[in-house]
């Protein structure tokens, strides 16, 4: 049971028949240095927890991710194919690209029953460019991508860090060119930013292109510079008695020279990678020959646990302190005095909430605006369109007038027609009712006479006036009654 309070906090603690209190001051006192020692009168067992530790890490696998960082054509790639004895799929990359690109790659390595996943980050086109100058930030950026990632998961709610995959760069390998006496300033700009944020582990690549003396001032020349420019590199650890004495000679020998080939050569009875000169082979694995041995015994043998603990403790704490403090935990008052996580957490809430109701009374504002602004627009564009419908109903009136008044004398002149073409009919069904019956001579006078007959029962239009049939028929039957009372039946 615990009782809090500001002057004091104590603990109730039940034992078998009795209870004791302490104030905070003997607590202060048994969690420094006042421990009782037991002795065990028997086996208990908690003696088997690194057994535990061991079986629960070789099931769950480890991780280990590595940045190469040097131009192209300095032989990253072939280094890793030679410190992993595999060969991974990474294409060959030109010298062209208009700017720096990181490419990483996971694979899942086994060896006896340890599974490692193993992330290869490599810079594409560092160094190419014309200008230099940001060549760098594309490295830095991702570094920190991924202290971000792994920040983030651990700010959620339900976090599960034991099956994250993480992807922090553990250890970075600079990649420095041998064709120069010095560092060149990209490369110092570059470690310069990268010191803080990963263990860097300087290397010569291509290192049998140069002679042993002068490799060896080159080396010094490198330390050199980097002591000078206050770039701090990785140190193998010296306070493990165990690996102290190895680490402190291995870190009097960086930057390590070293040579990578993917070609094999049997030498005696065993398989070895080496590079075949005209002169020579250098063989890889042979310390007399270069480095390898020595960086592949402290990267991956000895120290690949202290490199991760260092990302871990040293580079992640120090990115996420940053990112706390961004974040307004600070621990410092409104009057720049002390103050807890909480109370800044606060202020800085308090702060941010006035900031959005002024925002959110603007915002407010604005939309009235425009909203005034739009309803007159709406109310002006209504009104025009009225007038337009107005104009668009009165042409349509008119036009319906004419039409009516078209239609009205087209029905007018239908109606006529109809009743002359009605009269016509009339008089020519009486015209041929009423003609007497002719002898075989006038029959034939009549044949002669037929087509005047029928022209005489045609419509004659002249001058839009219809002249009757009847008036025709009248005139032909004087004239006939003429002819018919002539002599010989010939006509006058």
């Amino acid at each position: 049971m615990w009782f809090g309070s500001p002057q004091a906090i104590y603990i109730v603690c039940y034992f078998e028949e009795y209870k004791f209190w302490e104030s905070d001051t003997n607590l202060k006192r048994l969690a420094n240095d006042d421990y009782r020692a037991l002795s065990l009168s028997g086996h208990v067992g908690f003696s088997s927890l690194p057994d535990q530790l061991v079986k629960k890490s070789i099931s769950r696998g480890f991780c280990f991710n590595i940045l190469c960082v040097g131009e192209t054509g300095s032989g990253k790639s072939t280094l890793i194919n030679s410190l992993f004895n595999a060969t991974f799929d990474d294409p060959v990359s030109t010298h062209f690209l208009p700017e720096v690109k990181l490419r990483a790659q996971t694979y899942e390595l086994q060896e006896s029953n340890i599974l490692l996943k193993l992330t290869i980050v490599n810079t594409v086109g560092f160094g190419d460019q014309i200008d230099k100058e940001d060549s760098y930030q594309p490295v830095v950026d991702y570094i920190d991508a991924q202290f971000d990632a792994y920040l983030q998961e651990e700010l959620k709610i339900k976090r599960s860090l034991f099956s994250y995959h993480d992807t922090r760069i553990h250890v970075c390998l600079y990649f420095i060119s041998p064709a120069g006496h010095s560092l060149k300033s990209l490369d110092l700009l570059t470690m310069r930013r990268l010191d803080s944020k990963v263990n860097i582990i300087p290397i010569i690549g291509k290192a049998d292109s140069i002679t042993k003396s002068e490799l060896q001032n080159f080396k010094n020349k490198i330390m050199f510079e980097l002591v000078s420019n206050g770039i701090q590199i990785y140190q193998f650890p010296t306070d493990d008695e165990t690996v102290s004495k190895i680490n402190a000679i291995m870190n009097g020998h960086m930057p390590f020279a070293v040579v990578g080939s993917n070609e094999k050569m049997q030498i005696g009875n065993k398989m070895v990678r080496v590079r075949q000169y005209p002169w020579g082979i250098v063989q890889v694995e042979n310390e007399n020959h270069c480095d390898f041995v020595k960086l592949r015994q402290m990267l991956i043998c000895t120290n690949m646990e202290d490199l991760r603990e260092q990302t871990h403790a040293r580079h992640y704490e120090l990115y996420r302190r940053c990112r706390l403090e961004e974040m307004a935990f600070r621990g410092i008052g409104p009057g720049n005095e002390p103050a807890s996580p909480q109370e800044a957490y606060e202020a800085e809430r308090s702060e941010f909430y006035l900031e959005l109701q002024r925002k959110e009374k603007e915002l407010r504002q604005q939309f009235v605006q425009r909203k005034r602004e739009k309803a007159a627009k709406l109310k002006e564009e209504q009104q025009q369109l009225l007038a337009k419908y107005e104009r668009q109903m009165q042409m349509l009136k008119e036009m319906d007038l004419k039409l009516e008044k078209k239609k009205k004398v087209l029905e007018d002149e239908i109606a006529m027609f109809l009743e002359k073409k009605a009269n016509a009919e009339l008089l020519q069904s009486q015209a041929s009712i009423s003609a007497p019956p002719v002898s075989l001579k006038e029959g034939k006078d009549h044949k002669k006479n037929q087509g005047f007959r029928l022209e005489l029962l045609c419509f004659d239009i002249r001058d839009e006036e219809i002249v009757t049939v009847h008036e025709q028929s009248k005139r032909e039957r004087e004239k006939l009654e003429r002819e018919r009372n002539s002599p010989r039946g010939f006509p006058k």
